[in-house]
């Protein structure tokens, strides 16, 4: 039977209470599987026998198991997980995307509006980290160890201190509607982060994507493949060619998806035009294999 969606919302599902249990493993926010289970009201049992049974719906990216060592990290550093230590299995956990697609194989309206809350609490500890960047880069000065969003996730935050003074963008995640400044900012991010080339697979371009690209630095090359070059985009491509470093386009008809190759060495998979970022919902992904196969098959189609 399904359980009440308001006795959920006023007990366990809450945006406080769910960012308690999102971690970071291998620099990924995630949840457990059994802290999942716990929100939506469901068995662990239960909630991993569905993935598994629409196992082609959840890509390593959105949902992993944890190996021997991360396993007796966890149970180091959350007590809620104490009785994992001699289990005979290592938990599963899901990225914000697996928790996205759980809603669709638990088939409820009460794991919909579960899902909606998980994701609401991702999204505000990622807006939270973003605000307050600067402040945190300023901390060297305090004993880092004091300041813990809970006791049990201490060293998570020690990697999120790490990560945000490096200024490394996120692996994955998602941008939903009405996020058009935080997307661009994003994509801004990515382009300043080239050293040597980006090159675009996009199949629909207008002038902001040659606008976000004139941020990269004047020594980083830049290459658009799309699928057709219109009179319009060719004179702006023209003018915009004339004052700033020059983009080049190619006719590549051959790709569905959006790219963002990064110095021949990192993909991003992008799952809206660079145009229409933060107008609808959208998931992004990091590779950090396969950009030379790409490359190799873009030269050859020129």
């Amino acid at each position: 039977m399904e359980s009440n969606p308001t006795e959920l919302d006023n007990t366990i599902v809450s945006v406080e209470n769910i960012q308690s249990m999102i971690i970071t493993i291998r620099g990924v926010q995630v949840m457990v599987d059994r802290d999942l289970a716990t929100v939506y009201n469901v068995s662990t049992k239960v909630l991993n026998q569905a993935v598994k049974r629409n196992i082609e719906r959840f890509p390593q990216e959105f949902r992993f198991q944890l190996t021997d060592t991360e396993k007796d990290e966890l149970v180091t550093n959350c007590d809620r997980f104490g009785t994992l230590k001699h289990s005979a299995s290592n938990p599963y956990v899901f990225t914000e995307q697996g928790v996205s697609m759980l809603s669709a194989v638990l088939r409820s309206v009460t794991a919909v509006k579960v899902s909606i809350k998980i994701i609401n609490a991702f999204v505000e500890m990622r807006r939270f980290l973003q605000q307050n960047a600067n402040v945190f880069t300023r901390l060297d000065s305090v004993e880092r160890r004091q300041i813990v969003f809970e006791a049990e996730t201490e060293k998570n935050f020690e990697k999120i201190f790490k990560a945000l003074e490096s200024g490394e963008p996120s692996k994955q995640g998602i941008f939903y509607n009405g996020q058009v400044y935080d997307a661009y900012t994003f994509a801004c991010d990515l382009v300043r982060k080239a050293r040597k080339s980006l090159i675009v697979v996009d199949n629909y371009v207008d002038d902001s994507v040659l606008t976000l690209l004139s941020k990269r630095k004047t020594s980083v090359s830049a290459t658009i493949y799309t699928k057709t070059i219109s009179r319009q985009l060719a004179l702006d491509l023209k003018k915009h060619n004339q004052q700033y470093p020059p983009i080049f386009i190619e006719s590549f008809k051959d790709a569905h998806d959006r790219f963002l190759i990064i110095d021949e060495a990192e993909i991003y998979h992008i799952g809206a035009s660079l145009k229409d970022l933060g107008k609808k919902w959208f998931a992004f992904s990091r590779f950090e294999s396969g950009a030379v196969e790409m490359l190799k098959k873009l030269e050859v189609k020129k």
